[in-house]
């Protein structure tokens, strides 16, 4: 399974992916937050979905903007293209991979500047080809395992929070969903784009890495149990 998550804050936007590929028994790990150049740019894309499906998408896109004129400086004309292209490959192997029960299920999240935008740019493509963009209501985009991430991220992340702790809330929701599944894991992929910058940065992180932010947020909790006013429960703990 894929847990991937794209965050737009009013400082920037952050993009989080895990490698873990699952294949039955066997798991092996593949670079599921992957970047790409356009107009001497530097966007990325995340996807959910049959890797080939991807591959296949991402092909046509660069073949297209290899062999055409047209200028597209806006990032939603990029994502335009890529849903042309999704929609391309839906004809062309859609009836086959239906034929081995394989479902079209490729979803997309895309990032970046272009230069006509004004500051980094967040959108969801769904597997029809169609398009959403992260507004100041829902800042953020999941991918895969989206159940058990989510509920951090609603409580604490509004448009108004800093870069700094959407990176934060992007590794938390990771290790919530690492922590109750099986089929997401270390290493993950970061992409952070803030708005004073020209290209987003990227960095790849172990376990070992996070472990003693993870160990905090760990300890954190466990004391936060502990101080939680509970005097509603006298009735249940009052022989304790």
């Amino acid at each position: 399974m894929t847990f991937c998550v794209g965050i737009k804050v009013n400082e920037g936007i952050v993009a989080l992916a895990d490698t873990r590929i699952v294949r039955g028994s066997e798991h092996t790990n593949k670079r599921k937050l992957a970047e790409f150049q356009h107009k001497g740019q530097s966007l990325f894309t995340m996807t959910s979905g049959l890797r080939s499906v991807r591959d296949k998408t991402l092909t046509y896109v660069d073949e297209v903007l290899r062999s055409e004129d047209t200028v597209r400086d806006r990032l939603y004309h990029f994502v335009n293209l890529f849903g042309d292209q999704l929609r391309r490959v839906k004809l062309e192997d859609g009836p086959s991979l239906a034929m081995s029960n394989l479902a079209f299920n490729l979803h997309a999240i895309i990032g970046g500047k272009l230069p006509a935008d004004e500051s980094p740019q967040l959108f969801y493509v769904y597997p029809e080809g169609n398009w959403v963009e992260t507004n100041v209501d829902s800042p953020y985009f999941l991918l895969g395992r989206t159940y058990y991430g989510k509920p951090i991220l609603d409580r604490l992340l509004t448009s108004q929070t800093s870069l700094k702790s959407a990176i934060a809330l992007a590794v938390l929701a990771f290790d919530a969903t690492r922590t109750s599944v099986t089929d997401v894991d270390y290493p993950i992929d970061v992409a952070v784009f803030s708005n004073n910058v020209r290209a987003p940065s990227f960095q790849r992180y172990t376990e070992a890495d996070l472990a003693e932010t993870i160990g905090h947020w760990t300890a954190s909790l466990r004391q936060s149990l502990e101080s939680l006013p509970m005097n509603w429960a006298s009735p249940f703990t009052s022989t304790m």
